[in-house]
């Protein structure tokens, strides 16, 4: 079966710095992929060459099997919301949702009817005529959304859609979205940094880092099993290297949840500092041989800066990387 979205061998380099150095990927239909990278990973610039407002240096974009080459933008069946939602300041509601309809040359009154049932699916219903500036974050969020949803696109791309809301309202914003994906059985690519995100969004995760796919898989699988060191750094991991005790080891991730702070570990440090977290705290130990390593600790056996435990780690939190 044809993927909804194909690249291939995709290349672009600014000023001789490569931004991506060969990227494929491909995207099912019905598929919610994200792609999760830092600042300068590539990840907006393969967006914006999946839109067409990138031109590549070489490499294919495709939809539903068809090249895009030189199709502009506007014909080619995606579209686009931004981190800054990009909404018309000087067009009411009703004109920025009804914009990509206008382009598409749709009659007036189909436009006016697909305005109101997309108002009506975002949860914005009769807000045609309010200006922009009346709106909330959250709002302009989902007037951008029904703005990229008007002309039916077969491919939604998202850069950062969430970024600039405060935490509670991503969150939320976040579980609508992934649930209006579902329900329309859209084929999405979204670009963030924030795996909390990522993760809750997706089907399925791409690490990029350095214009270069790391790993890919369901969220569960990429969580569970880092590929290397870069990728679990990537995924937020600190507890990275060689075994604690087995300094020439091959590197490992040890998940926090798996040290465990007791008088008869195998290991010795001093705590060095602990962050509340609710249930459980995070508490960075200081180990004999110069290592620091985190624990996740249920609150009742939360340990004091400054005091001397023993540590032992679990087997099975001991999770083999490449270098």
């Amino acid at each position: 079966m044809t993927p909804r979205l194909e690249v291939s061998g995709a290349r672009v380099a600014f000023d001789g710095v490569s931004a991506l150095a060969g990227v494929d990927l491909a995207v099912e239909a019905g598929e919610v992929v994200a792609l999760l990278g830092p600042s300068g990973s590539g990840k907006s610039t393969l967006l914006r060459s999946v839109a067409g407002l990138q031109p590549l240096d070489a490499g294919e974009v495709l939809v539903d099997g068809v090249e895009l080459g030189t199709t502009p933008p506007h014909r080619r069946g995606v579209g686009l919301m931004f981190q800054d939602h990009a909404l018309f300041p000087h067009r009411d509601v009703g004109a920025n949702v009804a914009f990509g309809l206008r382009m598409q040359g749709r009659p007036t009154a189909e436009r006016r009817r697909r305005v109101a049932e997309l108002l009506e699916l975002v949860g914005l219903p009769g807000t045609e005529a309010r200006r922009i500036q009346t709106l909330s974050g959250g709002e302009q969020q989902r007037i951008a959304l029904a703005r990229a949803l008007a002309p039916e696109p077969r491919v939604l791309l998202l850069d950062e859609p969430l970024g600039a809301l405060d935490r509670p309202l991503r969150e939320r914003l976040v579980s609508e979205l992934r649930d209006l994906f579902r329900t329309l059985g859209l084929t999405v690519l979204a670009v963030t940094h924030d795996q909390v995100e990522a993760f809750a969004l997706a089907t399925r995760i791409v690490l990029l880092d350095a214009g270069q796919v790391l790993q890919t898989g369901t969220p569960a699988a990429v969580w569970e099993q880092p590929s290397t060191v870069r990728a679990a750094q990537l995924l937020g991991f600190s507890n990275l290297g060689p075994l604690p005790g087995a300094p020439d080891g091959p590197p490992v991730l040890v998940r926090p949840e798996g040290v465990r702070l007791s008088s008869g570990g195998s290991l010795t440090g001093v705590v060095q500092a602990v962050a509340f977290g609710g249930a459980r705290s995070r508490v960075v130990i200081a180990l004999a041989d110069g290592r620091r390593l985190e624990a996740e600790v249920a609150r009742a056996e939360v340990p004091t800066v400054g005091d001397a435990v023993g540590v032992s780690i679990d087997a099975d939190a001991v999770v083999p990387l490449l270098p």
